[in-house]
């Protein structure tokens, strides 16, 4: 999979060492879209995400776009299993 340097630096931050959390929640579903992953709304903030016969529920940020350091643990977890590392 070739992802633009963009997606790479998206990668990189969710991988980094320590947990960022200050990665924009919309560059973090444009990874995954980017990756191929199907994206569909939930209820509220809700967001599902199937990718590579793996699915995950994530909550958006709000009022705040960028993400919290439990979140990104979590996103990091969901792409390890899919597979997905930098």
């Amino acid at each position: 999979m070739k992802l633009s340097r963009k997606h790479q630096a998206t990668l990189d931050a969710i991988f980094a060492t320590p947990v960022r959390a200050s990665i924009v929640w919309s560059d973090i579903e444009a990874l995954f879209r980017a990756c191929g992953a199907e994206i569909s709304e939930g209820s509220g903030s809700r967001v599902r995400v199937a990718l590579n016969d793996v699915r995950a529920v994530f909550h958006r940020p709000h009022p705040r776009k960028e993400t919290d350091k439990g979140a990104v643990k979590s996103v990091r977890r969901f792409l390890t299993e899919t597979g997905i590392v930098p």
